[in-house]
C-alpha cells in the first residue's frame, strides 16, 4: 500500500489535535529544556570570547626594579621574546610607566604625590597565546635578576572559568532531566494516539496495510512535537541573546563577551537537531512498544 505525504500529514494533525494537551505539554517541555541547552552553549562561547579578549589585552606584567641595570632589562626582553607562550610584549620605560601610574591612581592623590619617574619601575606588558598559562609563565620570571614583581589577572581568569563551569553543569543537568521528561511525554502522547485509533489500526491490518503505512504517522507526530519544541527554544535563545548582547554593549569591558552571530547560528542549528532527535526517539520507542503490526 503506497504512502502519500497527504495521508501522513492528515493523520499526524489528527493525532496531535486529539491529544493536544499532552502534545502541548511535550512541546513546552522540549522548548524549555532545549532553551537551557542553548543557553549553556552560548554561555560557554561567551566565556571563551571573554578569555580570548583577555588574551588580546595585557595579561602579564613583568615589573623591573627601578634601579635595574640595562643588562638585566635587555636579558629579560630577550627571554620574553623567546618564550613560546608569549604572543607579544610592549616595554614602558620609567617615564611611560610613571604616566601610566598617574592615570591609574588619579583618584588617589597621596600615592601620586610620592611617585616620580625615577622611582616608578619600568614594566613589560605582555599578551599570552593562552591566558590560562599566565601563572606558569609568571613563575619563569619571578626569580630572574632585576625583576621586581610579575603580575597577572589570575583570580579573574579562575573566577570566570569556575563560574562558567558551575553554571554550565547546572544548566546541562536540568536540561537532561527535562529532555528525558520530554521523551516520556512524547511517548505517552503517541501511546494515547495509538490507543484512540486502535480500531482503525486493526482495520488497516486486515486490509493489508504495511507496517510503515501504520507506523509512519505516529513517528512523524513525535518528530513534529520535537521540531516545534526546538523552534520555541530557538526563539527563546535568540531573544535572550539579543537582550543580553544589548546589555553587554552598554559596558565596554564586557563587549568582548558578546557571542558572534556565526556561533549563535551554529548553536540554534544544534538545538533544532537535538529537538528532532528527541521527538524521533520518543516516537520510535512508543511505536515499538505499543504498536504491534
Amino acid at each position: 500500500m503506497p504512502i502519500s505525504a497527504g495521508y501522513v500529514a492528515r493523520e499526524t494533525v489528527s493525532n496531535l489535535w486529539r491529544n493536544r494537551l499532552m502534545a502541548l505539554a511535550a512541546i513546552l517541555t522540549v522548548g524549555v529544556s532545549l532553551s537551557l541547552v542553548g543557553t549553556a552553549l552560548l554561555l560557554r562561547q561567551s566565556v571563551n570570547s571573554q578569555l580570548a579578549a583577555l588574551g588580546n589585552n595585557v595579561d602579564l606584567q613583568v615589573f623591573m626594579k627601578a634601579n635595574a641595570p640595562a643588562g638585566d632589562t635587555n636579558a629579560i626582553r630577550t627571554t620574553l621574546h623567546e618564550t613560546p607562550q608569549i604572543k607579544s610584549c610592549a616595554y614602558l620605560d620609567h617615564e611611560q610607566s610613571y604616566l601610566r601610574a598617574k592615570q591609574l591612581f588619579q583618584n588617589q592623590p597621596l600615592i601620586v604625590s610620592v611617585l616620580t619617574p625615577a622611582t616608578t619601575p619600568p614594566v613589560f606588558e605582555c599578551t599570552l597565546i593562552h591566558p590560562n598559562e599566565a601563572s606558569a609563565v609568571a613563575n619563569l620570571f619571578r626569580a630572574e635578576s632585576g625583576v621586581y614583581e610579575v603580575a597577572f589577572p589570575a583570580q579573574s581568569i579562575r573566577s570566570l572559568t569556575a563560574l562558567s563551569n558551575v553554571l554550565q553543569i547546572v544548566l546541562f543537568t536540568i536540561a537532561v532531566v527535562l529532555l528525558l521528561s520530554a521523551v516520556v511525554l512524547i511517548l505517552m502522547a503517541i501511546r494515547m494516539a495509538i490507543f484512540a485509533r486502535r480500531r482503525e489500526v486493526a482495520v488497516m491490518r486486515l486490509v493489508g496495510a504495511t507496517a510503515w503505512f501504520i507506523r509512519l504517522p505516529f513517528m512523524v507526530e513525535g518528530l513534529v512535537q520535537g521540531l516545534i519544541g526546538a523552534v520555541v527554544a530557538v526563539g527563546i535563545v535568540l531573544l535572550g541573546d539579543i537582550g543580553i548582547g544589548a546589555l553587554l554593549h552598554r559596558f565596554a569591558e564586557f563587549r568582548s563577551a558578546v557571542v558572534p552571530s556565526h556561533d549563535v547560528v551554529v548553536t540554534e542549528i544544534l538545538v533544532v537537531v537535538v529537538g528532532v532527535v528527541v521527538g524521533v526517539v520518543g516516537s520510535a520507542v512508543a511505536v515499538r512498544r505499543f504498536l504491534s503490526v
